[in-house]
Formats: C-alpha cells, sequence, structure tokens
C-alpha cells in the first residue's frame, strides 16, 4: 500500500504557485491545477491522434503521471533554467529524482510501476510518441496560462519576449496530426476551456483552507490515486484507462453547476437527486456537444453514477461489484469500472484536505466534521480484500 510519506508528497502540487514572478490570479494558478488541465488536453490529443495512429493509453497515462511527480521535486526551477540544466545534466537530475522518490515509497507502488517511471527518464525510445502527446499538452496549458498572465503583465520588462517563445514554441509541436486537428477544430478548443474553468472553483468554499485546493486539482488526485489502487488489485489495461479517466472526469458536471457542498445535497431529502438530474440534463445540453459524437458514450460512461462498479456485456452497461469484477469481469472486452475505488479515492482527497488545513492551522466546524465523519465511513474499507483505508489512518488527529 502506499506510504503516508508519498501521499504528503503529492499534495505539495497544491501549494506550488506558477508564474510566481509574474502578475497572475491568486487562485488555479498552482502546479496541481496545471497538470490536472495538462491531462484534459492530452485526453483530446489522444483521441484526435489514435484516429489516425495508434497511441499506448498506459504509456500516455503513467507518462503524465511520472512528468508530475517530476515536475513537483523540480517546479520551483525557472523554466528556462530547467531546460538547460536538463538538456546538460539531464541524466544526472533524473536520477536525484528517482532516488528521492524511491525514498519516499515510489517502490511500494505495484506492478514494476518504479521500473517503468525509470524507462520512461533515461531511454529516449520509450513512450517516444507518448511523450510528444504530452509535450504538446504541455504546451497548450502553458499558453493557456501565459493568456491570462499576459493580460495583467502586459508592458513589464520581458514580457514580449516570453510571448514571442511562447509563439515559437508551437512549431515543435506541428508535426503532430492530433495538434492540427485541435488548433482548427473550434468546438474541443471550447470544451477545453470550459473545464480549465474548474481550476478556479473552490473546494470547501464555505469555509478557509491551507493550502486551498480547486476542483480540477481534486479530480487529478483521484485520478492519479485511482490508477494506482487499481495497480494494487491487478485491473486490467482497460480497467486502469478506465479508473483513470473516470477519476479525472468525475466531477465534470461541477462546471456548470458548481460545487454543491455534501451538507447542502443533504439537507432536504430529494435534493441531491434533483442536483444529480439536473447535472445530468445540463451535460447532454451544454457540454457533450463540444465533443464529436463517437466520444460522448465514453463521457457518459465516465461521469454517470460515477460511484457505481460498471462493466460492459452485450453492449449494455451493468452494475456489478468490484469483487466480482475481479472474479470475472477482469478483462479488457468487459470494460470494468471500479466506481467504489473512485468514490474511496474522492473521500480520502476530501479527508486529507481538511487534515492539511487543520495541521496548517486554518481549522472551521466544517473542517472538522467532515475529516471525523470521512474517517469513520472510510477507514475500515476493504476493496476486492485489500484494507485500502489503512491510508486514513495516516492522518488521523489527536
Amino acid at each position: 500500500m502506499i506510504r503516508e510519506s508519498f501521499l504528503r508528497f503529492i499534495y505539495q502540487a497544491a501549494s506550488m504557485q506558477r508564474w510566481n514572478d509574474h502578475i497572475r490570479p491568486t487562485k488555479g494558478f498552482t502546479e496541481l491545477d496545471k497538470q490536472a488541465h495538462k491531462l484534459y488536453y492530452a485526453y483530446v490529443l489522444g483521441k484526435l491522434e489514435e484516429e489516425t495512429c495508434p497511441i499506448d493509453w498506459m504509456k500516455l497515462i503513467e507518462g503524465s503521471v511520472f512528468e508530475f511527480f517530476q515536475r513537483i521535486l523540480l517546479t520551483d526551477i525557472k523554466p528556462a533554467i530547467f531546460h538547460v540544466l536538463m538538456d546538460k545534466h539531464g541524466e544526472q537530475i533524473n536520477r536525484l529524482v528517482m532516488d528521492r522518490l524511491y525514498e519516499l515509497g515510489l517502490e511500494d507502488v505495484k506492478q514494476g510501476f518504479g521500473k517503468r517511471m525509470e524507462m520512461y527518464l533515461f531511454d529516449p525510445e520509450y513512450s517516444r510518441h507518448e511523450k510528444m502527446i504530452l509535450s504538446a499538452s504541455h504546451y497548450f496549458v502553458t499558453q493557456w496560462e501565459f493568456n491570462i498572465v499576459y493580460q495583467l503583465s502586459r508592458g513589464f520588462y520581458g514580457i514580449e519576449d516570453t510571448k514571442r517563445n511562447m509563439e515559437k514554441q508551437r512549431e515543435k509541436h506541428q508535426d503532430l496530426d492530433c495538434v492540427r486537428k485541435l488548433v482548427f477544430n473550434h468546438s474541443l478548443m471550447d470544451f477545453l476551456n470550459l473545464i480549465g474553468q474548474l481550476r478556479f472553483q473552490q473546494r470547501w468554499a464555505q469555509t478557509q483552507r491551507i493550502p486551498e485546493t480547486s476542483v480540477a486539482g481534486h479530480m487529478l488526485i483521484v485520478a492519479l490515486l485511482s490508477y494506482i489502487l487499481s495497480l494494487e488489485i491487478g485491473a486490467c489495461e482497460k480497467r486502469r484507462y478506465n479508473n483513470f479517466f473516470a477519476g479525472l472526469f468525475h466531477d465534470l458536471p461541477e462546471v456548470l453547476t458548481r460545487d454543491i457542498i455534501s451538507p447542502v445535497k443533504n439537507s432536504i431529502e430529494g435534493l441531491s437527486e434533483l442536483i444529480k438530474a439536473i447535472e445530468e440534463e445540463q451535460m447532454e445540453q451544454m457540454l457533450l456537444p463540444l465533443l464529436p459524437g463517437e466520444w460522448r458514450h465514453e463521457m457518459r460512461y465516465f461521469t454517470d453514477d460515477e460511484f457505481s462498479c460498471r462493466i460492459i456485456l452485450d453492449g449494455r452497461t451493468i452494475k456489478v461489484s468490484t469483487e466480482k469484477i475481479n472474479e470475472l469481469y477482469n478483462f479488457d472486452r468487459f470494460s470494468p469500472v471500479d466506481g467504489s475505488i473512485i468514490e474511496f479515492c474522492d473521500k480520502f482527497a476530501a479527508y486529507m484536505e481538511a487534515y492539511l488545513s487543520i495541521k496548517h492551522g486554518i481549522t472551521s466546524k466544517h473542517l472538522i466534521d467532515g475529516h471525523s465523519d470521512l474517517y469513520r465511513r472510510f477507514a475500515r474499507k476493504k476493496i476486492a480484500g485489500i484494507d485500502v483505508g489503512v491510508i486514513f489512518d495516516y492522518f488521523r488527529l489527536e
């Protein structure tokens, strides 16, 4: 099971500010937000790319995670300096990254995850195609951020040089079919801009917290933990893919409805079901039409009844338990999704958000009660026979 030290490491990204030598928004510009947005782009670019060229989705997902871990350790280095260092001393820097990650507990992630990260960092040929897609995703998100920063910093020394450099970087990615397709697909660009707004939607909006986390950052944490737990239970590739992206998009309707907190949803009988119906209606009317028709079924599969365990059997979605998936349906052809894993990771992420703020000295009744209730509900949780609830014990309040 993943270590306490590794979980703390992942959450460092919520405190890492981007563009911190520029005028920028006070919310939505953390490394965690950026990496979440990068994965939205990676999903879209990957779907576009595979229309003409096969890609390895496991390598794309894991590559995004590997780059995320690397960035947490190195993100304080200015980009220009970072690229010079990597060009001249990349192998030594990556060795330091791996050594630190192993100290934190990377080897506890199952199925050779750490070894694949070493290959990703040290072998230029490993995941070459997927690295190009992730590089393009990184560029698009950085450009998205810069467009905001530029409006606030116009006239400042060096900003025009940064603008020209950003424009030159696009040329590096023009060889990818998916990049050319995306640039001229206004609906998909609208989709990515819209869900990018989740970077500015604050979690636990009724109380102050440190560090503040956005809905987008929360979704990335859920996706990452869902993937790690999928490795823990020996999930097949399609199941890992589904659990990752279902985790990444599980709160997608909130870009249309905002983050309605659980106490409000549960305050009136039937209100939660009514909100869910409104979310589904707005998804159908406003968000899904921005996606190509052939992608919409998958997005519905990710977001409809997001915490149910399900498979596709004879063209129909069937609800089954995670244990039954392990026993009978852990094969790509059934397209399994472990809603129980996604729910557990969602609640653990909320638990951590409350814990970290309380430990930073910013607390409230909402945070204390939420932390206590989540511990009571999930600390003894088992999934597929594995005691996953042990990670709640790492972060108890004495």
